[in-house]
């Protein structure tokens, strides 16, 4: 069984902001595989389901960013996950542009702070992640009101093609493609023309 993890914020002035695109992929993911993600457990809305022949658990952390781990810690300990093989976490990245990839099997926060209490709270980095590309911070703007606003237009159409490519990497995960996964996903796109 696998947990995958989407980060983000609870209620609704943080819905469709650069911080809450974990939420926004087990969203694409749920109406995909029609999942229900609105049961509740160790503060986070879960939903079970079956994608690519695999149990899943679909999670949406209710703790606020800062203390996703608390959440994702409690769901970890009741299903006896191993957190190297069978969780997945899912979370925006100020480093990559918007809608791009980025997978890791391990690694460190990065001065995310939702990972920043994951790997507290587990004990370890080493757990597979999908980073989703929000875009660079803009010079002069403060980091928290950046990752806490919502995408242009054009921003956001890219982002719906990143959850789709987020989709077909968690397919590719749970198949056991991860080296494929990277090959395909980690690699930088070049913009489309205009």
């Amino acid at each position: 069984m696998y947990i995958i993890a989407g980060l983000g914020n609870p209620t609704l002035q943080y819905e469709g902001t650069r911080h809450n695109v974990g939420f926004d992929v087990i969203d694409t993911l749920a109406e995909k595989y029609n999942i229900s993600v609105d049961a509740r457990k160790s503060r986070a809305f879960i939903g079970k389901g079956m994608i690519e022949g695999q149990k899943v658990i679909l999670v949406k952390p209710q703790t606020y960013m800062n203390l996703s781990g608390e959440s994702i810690r409690g769901l970890v300990d009741y299903y006896k996950i191993d957190v190297e093989h069978e969780l997945l976490v899912i979370y925006d990245d100020i480093s990559l542009d918007v809608g791009q990839l980025r997978i890791r099997k391990k690694g460190s926060a990065g001065g995310h702070n939702g990972i920043k209490n994951i790997i507290a709270n587990l004990g370890t980095q080493n757990f597979p992640r999908i980073k989703v590309g929000v875009g660079e911070k803009p010079k002069k703007y403060d980091l928290a009101d950046y990752v806490l606003s919502h995408f242009s237009k054009a921003e956001r159409e890219l982002m719906e093609e990143g959850y789709q490519k987020a989709v077909k990497a968690v397919e590719m995960l749970l198949d056991g493609e991860m080296e494929a996964a990277m090959n395909e996903y980690n690699r930088k796109v070049k913009p489309k023309e205009a």
